[in-house]
């Protein structure tokens, strides 16, 4: 039944982490630089930040959608590969852009987050699809994904002025 509904899935995950991580972009200066907020949102306009914004609401979405994928043994997995997808490309092109060009304007910039945002779900849709993605300890996979959060968390607070 997921299988047919999965580009509908993939798209409501794209449109939500986007949406949540435009929010997530905000959430700390909205909440007058709350502690609550900063682990959560970007405290500063660095590339690390603007990580978050992918991660946080990938990773709830992911919690959700776990519940009615069942069918995929390889679940966490995916996911994972399709976080670090996401989270890999941000810095990636965000230098790669301001090599290029040197500084970039902010919408360059935001395009950077929806573009890893839509390739992230893009590679996910197509190992969902194919279901041939190896995945013999799918527990290690959502805990190497939990591990990425809680190093977002202690390097925010690390770093945090």
């Amino acid at each position: 039944m997921m299988k047919q509904n999965l580009s509908l899935w993939q798209f409501a995950g794209f449109t939500l982490t986007s949406l949540g991580g435009t929010l997530l972009h905000f959430l700390y200066d909205l909440t007058n630089k709350s502690l609550l907020a900063a682990p959560f949102s970007a405290v500063n306009e660095s590339t690390w930040e603007h990580m978050k914004l992918l991660y946080f609401p990938m990773l709830v979405f992911a919690l959700v959608q776990s519940r009615f994928f069942k069918e995929y043994e390889n679940f966490w997995c995916i996911k994972l590969v399709g976080i670090l997808t996401g989270l890999t490309l941000i810095p990636v092109l965000f230098y790669t852009f301001n090599g290029a060009f040197g500084k970039t304007p902010d919408w360059i910039n935001i395009s950077v987050f929806f573009l890893s945002t839509a390739m992230a779900f893009f590679l996910e849709t197509r190992l969902f699809r194919k279901n041939t993605l190896p995945c013999r300890m799918p527990r290690l996979a959502f805990t190497v994904i939990c591990f990425i959060g809680i190093l977002f968390v202690i390097f925010t607070f690390i770093t945090y002025k």
